[in-house]
């Protein structure tokens, strides 16, 4: 429960406002001025201040620069009968979240005390996000795989103890999930890290490309080869090969490939000269080659030479644990690309992440955050901010509502389903339907409520 710590030299004043914010559930906390206050802070904390300006000993202006200084986290609400715009400036420079003049609207300054809660809420997540995230990088020796869901720790363990062997790897994976990263970890790892590192896309290229691509070509090879070229076998001597979408090779390119692992040697297209090469092969693929196998698209015995080590790389949909940590990396990197400064997503927004499907794994989930980070116009993205799929994902949630209702009983029904929406958070339905939670309490129980209230 938030505790709010309101510092004003009128006792009417802290206890009406005492009151109300009791009333949303909150704790708090009274000051008479900015010395008691600044003395409760350091010795009992709170969450939020609300202070007024002038006041005795210690007036707000201090106060506010003394927790700018100490704690730059903790938000301060201005509240003061003698405002300004001069004044408003001053406090927002000196880092107010918002500024009231007396006497307040309670209803627009419990919504104000909830977002800037929200918020602080949102940086404590994020701080601790970061260090969940350095924490696991001091862990494993590779820092570009990040996740603590059961299946990545168990898949960073297989490439830790795989990584010092020469064996083939076989990565295998829905696309989007990452197995390039798996592969540069098995590298990274490796007693051949400080040599080439060589990746090949199968898929992009036609059978005599990829064939010239991999093994190279001799001067007059064929049309265009005007002079002699390395393949990427030869230049990952010493080193890794990943061959990604293994599974789009034709029958021919996979001999070849097969007699490289058998005998780890080739002759360039159109040359004579055996090459002899020292690589380590780690293939990829989102197709299932055991089937492929029983088709007869897919040699049986390279299938075996290359699945000496299977890892399996999961789904995002199935380590959404993760997707918090996959999103406060992303942000980071975002911000500083783009030279923005988001500082994350409101609790609501990362629910619907964590309900999304994902089918295009991280990939996806990183254009998404790119994308949010990139078109928001505020420092927190809320659900509104997310890509239109995400939000259709959700599905429409609607309100039946009998021709016939008074208005008092259709806004009843309207309050009650955003209420259930929220499962029960009065103060995030408060916030969606821009009331007060006093006020949302006294309509949901039938209560007449002032206009100007």
């Amino acid at each position: 429960m938030a505790k709010i710590l309101i510092v004003d030299d009128e006792k009417n004043i802290r206890s009406g406002l005492a009151i109300a914010f009791e009333d949303e559930g909150y704790d708090t906390a009274q000051a008479e001025d900015g010395e008691k206050a600044w003395s409760i802070i350091q010795k009992q904390g709170a969450d939020l201040v609300v202070t007024d300006l002038r006041m005795p000993v210690m007036s707000g202006y201090e106060l506010l620069k003394k927790i700018s200084g100490a704690y730059p986290t903790l938000p301060v609400i201005v509240l003061t009968g003698h405002g300004t715009i001069e004044d408003a400036v001053q406090a927002m420079r000196e880092g107010a979240v918002d500024f009231f003049t007396k006497p307040v609207d309670l209803d627009h300054l419990i919504l104000t005390v909830s977002k800037a809660l929200s918020n602080k809420e949102i940086k404590e997540q994020n701080s601790r996000l970061k260090a969940e995230i350095d924490t696991l990088k001091k862990k494993q020796g590779y820092h570009e795989i990040i996740g603590k869901s059961a299946r990545l720790v168990r898949m960073m363990e297989t490439i830790e103890q795989v990584a010092p062997s020469r064996a083939s790897v076989l990565v295998t994976g829905e696309s989007g999930t990452g197995k390039e990263l798996v592969a540069d970890a098995i590298h990274s790892l490796s007693p051949r890290s400080k040599g080439p590192f060589i990746k090949v896309h199968c898929a992009s290229l036609s059978q005599n490309l990829l064939e010239s691509e991999l093994f190279g070509h001799e001067k007059g090879a064929f049309t265009g080869a005007v002079s002699q070229k390395k393949g990427r076998f030869e230049l990952a001597d010493g080193g890794t090969i990943f061959l990604d979408e293994i599974g789009e090779i034709d029958q021919g390119t996979q001999v070849k490939i097969l007699r490289v692992i058998q005998e780890r040697c080739f002759e360039r297209v159109g040359g004579e000269e055996t090459v002899h090469v020292d690589v380590r092969i780690v293939a990829a693929t989102n197709r299932n080659l055991e089937e492929e196998v029983r088709k007869g698209n897919f040699r049986e015995d390279l299938y075996y030479r290359l699945n000496v080590v299977h890892i399996e790389v999961p789904p995002l949909r199935e380590r959404k644990e993760d997707i918090p940590l996959l999103v406060s990396s992303f942000l980071e990197t975002f911000n500083k690309e783009d030279g923005r400064d988001v500082e994350g997503f409101t609790p609501a927004a990362m629910k619907a992440l964590m309900a999304y499907s994902w089918p295009g794994n991280i990939r996806e989930l990183r254009n998404t955050v790119e994308s949010s980070v990139v078109m928001s116009r505020t420092k927190r993205i809320d659900v509104d901010g997310l890509p239109p799929q995400i939000l259709e994902s959700q599905g429409d949630e609607c309100v039946r509502i009998r021709i016939g209702s008074s208005l008092e009983e259709a806004e009843k029904a309207i309050i009650a389903a955003t209420v259930d929406h929220c499962r029960g958070n009065k103060t995030r339905a408060a916030e969606i339907l821009g009331i007060g939670r006093k006020t949302l309490h006294r309509k949901l129980d039938g209560k007449v409520v002032d206009d100007g209230e």
